[in-house]
């Protein structure tokens, strides 16, 4: 890809997350929205292989059905109450709009399809930025709107998305794709507790980005697209992939590792909400991504292949492990004890 070209996309692409994240007006947020979806297009088409074209139309075709409903859903609020103002969203066709249309951009399920897809057909940096810096806009909108949506339909998104996040992650063999489907799941822990605790679901986001961002960083160094690919990538980098094992079971929420912060507070907030079924219905679906992320983490230390594989093995690796990697998988395990100074913030 041309250097000018990507540094026009990577350029706009903060520009309209900015935008977005900084306006209390609908039209302004709309149209951060939609430099933003204009910006990753190129990105994620840039190899110009048949998959990435197809991910880049899937990608379009969503997020623009999407923006046309965010668009209808800030008019007819503003026929009825005649206020363009985010936080004055009021209406009740209006709202459930908007619900329907942040869950397209977050690909919270049953929206959530166009995902694993449009993940699968892109590099791993571009799949990067669609897990992380693409969910800042919609979260924000969710987040400024939270109070007026409908808690029962969040809740059921968030069930759905955690129950279709682990169970279609079970039988994945692309890293991608399993990312994308752990990306679901994270989402539902965070819609299900941002109508009681909207700081809470801000910590659960600003960790998911971390730890995500840190596997995608760790399998980008080794170039590890796949299961089978990752079983060998340990003589590459040894110390990598052992921390990298960390990560995923930091993703998965297991204690004493910095993911298991935000699902210990969520259940505690859902049940001094009076949730405890929710709260436990949410627990046990956790258990699927638990399986998969063992699985991750089983095949990037533990699985020595007992024959050599279809592709060619690298067993050097020029690339040196960078600093941001490093630092950020620092964080991704050890942030657990600074829970108490959570507490007094959340």
């Amino acid at each position: 890809m041309n250097p000018h070209a990507k540094l026009i996309s990577l350029l706009s692409l903060f520009l309209g997350t900015t935008i977005t994240i900084s306006s209390n007006h609908w039209v302004m947020a709309w149209t951060g929205l939609e430099i933003n979806t204009l910006a990753i297009i190129p990105l994620i088409s840039k190899s110009h292989h048949p998959r990435a074209v197809e991910a880049s139309i899937k990608y379009f075709l969503v997020q623009a059905t999407a923006s046309a409903l965010v668009l209808f859903s800030s008019i007819s609020n503003a026929w009825v109450t005649g206020q363009w103002d985010i936080t004055q969203l009021t209406h009740p066709t209006s709202c459930l709009l908007l619900t329907t249309a942040i869950a397209m951009k977050l690909g919270l399920a049953p929206f959530h399809f166009w995902f694993p897809e449009v993940l699968q057909g892109t590099s791993l940096t571009t799949a990067l930025l669609l897990s992380t810096i693409m969910k800042f806009p919609p979260m924000t909108i969710l987040l400024m709107t939270s109070h007026s949506l409908s808690h029962t339909m969040l809740v059921s998104l968030a069930l759905i998305s955690a129950a279709l996040g682990g169970w279609m992650g079970l039988n994945q063999t692309q890293t991608r794709k399993i990312l994308a489907f752990s990306s679901i799941s994270h989402l539902g822990w965070m819609a299900i507790i941002i109508t009681y605790n909207p700081k809470l679901t801000i910590l659960t986001f600003y960790l998911y980005i971390l730890m995500t961002t840190t596997v995608f960083l760790s399998l980008n160094t080794t170039k590890t697209l796949k299961l089978s690919t990752m079983m060998t990538s340990w003589t590459k980098t040894p110390m990598l992939n052992a921390f990298l094992m960390l990560t995923l079971l930091s993703l998965a929420g297991l204690p004493p590792l910095a993911g298991f912060m935000p699902k210990w507070l969520i259940l505690q907030e859902l049940t001094k909400q009076e949730m405890t079924v929710t709260a436990t219905i949410i627990s046990m679906l956790s258990l699927l991504g638990l399986f998969f992320y063992l699985r991750l983490a089983y095949y990037a230390t533990i699985t020595l292949p007992p024959n050599s594989a279809n592709h060619m093995k690298q067993w050097h690796i020029n690339k040196t492990t960078s600093t941001l990697t490093a630092v950020l998988t620092s964080l991704s395990i050890t942030l657990l004890p600074l829970t108490p100074m959570m507490f007094a913030i959340l």
